[in-house]
């Protein structure tokens, strides 16, 4: 397939309207990276190579694991650029919404992750604009790569992203219109990290039914919901289960920048709350013989192991005893 300086490409990832991602391999460093480039069509445009750079630079800078990071960047002998990022090899939350519903507990604990992410990125003083499932890729952690089976939220895709200070004075509307904050929708006025709030509560509702909240094929659709209608209720999906889920989410994506969840971290406490409280109603789930190979389990998230654990606890204890009579014996 060819390559783009010392990085072997081996497939294409994504492409959009203005890059192509592809999934490579840097022999030097044997790793596998991900090279975005910019689409041939858009080279001749400054702002538009502009702003390309400028997210490989905005994702550079900013000192967390949980976005992706920038390493390498250059530009091919047609003049277009490039930059190389680390690979996040375990899918994206889209893949998980497009199977339709998962478990209320998991949902909520993907939502806590994913408000946590955010939150580190509104730390750095940086609002994302675009959070989609799409853009919310999963990486393995240490554990799963060695049969523990979790994985947490890294934020991608930083092209629309903004200083909080730059953000205050836009006028351009952009997002992903099903995602997206009324006030982005608006080319009047600026707007904070609350606009990002009230995506990831977009993205936890399409994790609970199999889709957003409020479906939007334009921007226009956006801004002309009602101001005071309340997302569609949880309870057909969650039954008794519902707790406070559904005005949780309801503060969350309130219309009204004022009347929403102001900060990413604190609506990450909630989600883990109700996650626990969920948990705990939820009876424990069968056993499943380990050569039974009919069945596949869902992609585990934050705390999904925590049953694994408690059902492992009486072992574990057993065995501590064990040891401890054995040591005293000798």
């Amino acid at each position: 397939m060819g390559g783009i300086g010392r990085y072997r490409l081996q497939s294409k990832i994504g492409a959009g309207a203005f890059a192509t991602v592809w999934r490579g391999y840097d022999d030097d460093l044997d790793i596998d990276v991900a090279v975005k480039v910019l689409a041939d069509n858009w080279a001749s445009r400054v702002d538009v190579r502009e702003r390309f750079l400028a997210e490989a630079r905005l994702m550079r800078r900013i000192a967390s694991d949980r976005v992706v990071r920038v390493f390498d960047l250059g530009e091919l002998p047609d003049g277009r650029p490039y930059f190389v990022m680390d690979h996040v090899g375990g899918g994206s939350l889209a893949d998980i919404i497009r199977q339709g519903p998962i478990p209320a507990a998991d949902a909520l604990w993907w939502g806590a992750d994913l408000a946590r992410a955010v939150a580190a990125l509104h730390d750095e003083g940086v609002v994302h604009r675009d959070i989609t499932p799409a853009n919310l890729l999963l990486r393995p952690t240490r554990a799963d790569q060695t049969g523990g089976g979790t994985h947490r939220i890294v934020l991608a895709d930083l092209g629309l992203a903004k200083r909080v200070a730059e953000a205050s004075g836009l006028t351009q509307a952009v997002g992903t219109p099903s995602y997206m904050a009324p006030e982005q929708g608006r080319e009047s006025g600026g707007f904070d990290e609350r606009a990002d709030v009230y995506a990831i509560g977009a993205v936890t509702y399409a994790l609970l039914t199999g889709h957003p909240p409020y479906v939007a094929s334009s921007i226009t659709d956006v801004i002309t919901r009602d101001p005071d209608a309340d997302p569609p209720s949880l309870r057909p999906w969650l039954g008794d289960s519902v707790g406070d889920i559904d005005a949780i989410l309801a503060r969350t994506l309130a219309y009204r920048v004022d009347e929403r969840w102001q900060r990413a971290d604190s609506l990450a406490e909630r989600f883990e709350g109700e996650a626990y409280r969920v948990e705990q109603e939820t009876p424990l789930p069968e056993l499943v013989a380990a050569d039974d190979e009919t069945t596949t389990a869902p992609l585990a998230g934050p705390r999904r192991r925590r049953w694994a654990v408690l059902l492992m606890l009486p072992v574990l204890l057993v065995l501590a005893g064990a040891g401890g009579w054995f040591l005293s014996g000798r």
